[in-house]
């Protein structure tokens, strides 16, 4: 595998608290995945500076540290962003406030002039931990610098596993220091199912300690490229598939692109 030798530091101040909505949320059952909403549903709402809220029956994030970055927030789970050559780092996305072991479903359309990638993203507290299941991704590989722990199969696919420590970095508490640990998927796709508990138990396996569950958004991140993405987001309803199983090892490295 090809890493960059420098992982772009990732900067989490100016965040605000989390804004909630005064429309009451519904379930929605549709083909097997539920829809969260609201009674009356909300107009399209347009964001280009940092915040936190909820929107149409979901908890949307958008973060960027400079450039030019819009997001779009639309009906349902769905969100667009832009983000133009100039930005930095950036980080916007739809999903749920706090996570957890949930089935995601999304779908939609990603381009990438360069570094970024499409992953379902979060964050637990007590202990701090910063978490990416990766999707997709364009020019390199998110993940220099991280130690890598093995694979783990999961939706169809192989993911390999990594795990970094981040020392005195912004977070969402601030300055502090965390583990990150990053599932990476090798058949790249936009859209699909992510049995999220299967990648929270094969960290775990490797030594992760998880705590009290902030956020979780199927996430478009960007590091000094341009590009779109058009992403909707749902919750698979049902019992919980099984546990993960760990992927084969071998001597071969996961792909570089």
């Amino acid at each position: 595998m090809t890493e960059i030798s420098v992982r772009p530091v990732r900067q989490r101040g100016g965040r605000v608290r989390a804004l909630f909505g005064g429309a009451c949320a519904v379930v929605l059952a549709v083909t097997g995945v539920t829809v969260a909403g609201t009674a009356h549903a909300e107009a399209d709402r347009t964001i280009t500076a940092n915040e936190e809220g909820t929107h149409n029956g979901y908890f949307f994030s958008y973060w960027k540290d400079s450039g030019d970055v819009t997001m779009t927030l639309g009906p349902a789970g769905n969100y667009r962003v832009r983000w133009a050559n100039g930005t930095n780092n950036t980080v916007v996305g739809k999903g749920w406030n706090p996570g957890t072991r949930r089935v995601v479903n999304y779908s939609g359309t990603w381009r990438s002039n360069g570094n970024s990638w499409l992953a379902l993203y979060g964050w637990t507290r007590n202990p701090l931990v910063e978490y990416y299941v990766v999707e997709t991704f364009g020019t390199l590989i998110p993940t220099a610098g991280a130690s890598r722990l093995g694979t783990i199969q999961s939706d169809g696919g192989t993911y390999d596993v990594y795990r970094s420590l981040r020392v005195n970095q912004l977070s969402i508490d601030g300055i502090a220091t965390f583990y990150q640990y990053w599932s990476v998927r090798r058949q790249k796709r936009v859209g699909g199912t992510i049995t999220v508990g299967n990648h929270f138990d094969a960290w775990v396996r490797y030594g992760a300690q998880l705590g009290t569950h902030h956020y979780q958004i199927l996430a478009t991140e960007a590091y000094q490229s341009s590009g779109t993405s058009d992403i909707t987001v749902g919750e698979v309803l049902g019992p919980q598939p099984s546990a993960s199983t760990p992927g084969p090892e071998s001597s071969t490295p996961p792909p570089s692109n």
